[in-house]
């Protein structure tokens, strides 16, 4: 993950549960997939815990790996109140290029859009090729991209968008979360300012800016970085109720195994 990135989440963490408090869709298709191949399971970019903390409460095992110190201490407060889940639940700070996890997973997401925060097609293969080392041999590496084709038929024309607004728990403050965006299509990057407008009780709006660079990759780019870390992929869906990946689809999810 890149310092970009980094310092997104450092900054947002406090909006980051409220903001994505209706983003459900994805928690079945993990719930399904642990159900097939077990635990434990590892959740790169596993943030405050949106997705472990589901599985875990399923029973299974799961290890969250991140950067953002103050979204991992949201994380742990959160599982401060799930006494049931503690021996289920392991946050670790660290770098997934690195960080050497000692013990191999059933299972390894990339959840939401979590494979375009590393912004350089040489540290996506570095990436890919060191989880690879912890993936049990008949485990499963999950991918959830967006669908690049659709995305790159978008147009830019440089206006402010209203993405949502919502309650700030902590201070009950209104939030109104817009985003500005341009896609390099020549490096595959989208450059995104995020614009959280927070208004307090006496009226006044406090605005905090959160620039955040991606990197889209396409079907045959993502095979062959699976390839040269000496996985395959095994299945592809255009969106969580498993529907086909195929023209006009919203999503990019990629199931993958070794050999």
């Amino acid at each position: 993950m890149t310092d970009n990135s980094l310092d997104f989440y450092n900054t947002i963490a406090r909006y980051y549960d409220a903001e994505n408090e209706s983003m459900i869709d994805d928690l079945e298709l993990y719930d399904a997939l642990a159900e097939k191949v077990g635990d434990p399971i590892l959740d790169i970019g596993c943030g405050t815990g949106r997705v472990m903390l589901n599985l875990a409460s399923g029973g299974y095992r799961v290890v969250g790996l991140d950067t953002s110190r103050e979204m991992l201490a949201r994380g742990e407060r959160k599982l401060k109140h799930r006494t049931d889940l503690h021996d289920l639940v392991t946050f670790i700070e660290g770098d997934a290029l690195t960080y050497d996890l000692k013990q191999t997973f059933k299972l390894i997401l990339l959840p939401y859009n979590a494979l375009m925060h590393f912004t350089d097609l040489t540290v996506q293969q570095k990436l890919i090729r060191h989880l690879a080392r912890y993936l049990d041999e008949d485990g499963l590496m999950v991918f959830d991209l967006p669908n690049a084709g659709e995305s790159f038929s978008t147009v830019d024309d440089g206006a402010v968008t209203l993405e949502r607004h919502f309650i700030e728990p902590e201070s009950g403050n209104l939030v109104m979360q817009q985003s500005v965006s341009e896609i390099d299509r020549t490096t595959q990057l989208q450059h995104i300012t995020w614009i959280y407008d927070e208004i307090g009780a006496n009226r006044v709006v406090q605005r905090i800016l959160a620039p955040l660079t991606l990197r889209y990759t396409f079907p045959g780019e993502l095979d062959l970085l699976l390839e040269s870390a000496g996985l395959h992929r095994v299945d592809s869906y255009g969106d969580y109720d498993l529907s086909p990946f195929e023209d006009g689809c919203s999503r990019m999810i990629v199931l993958a195994q070794k050999g």
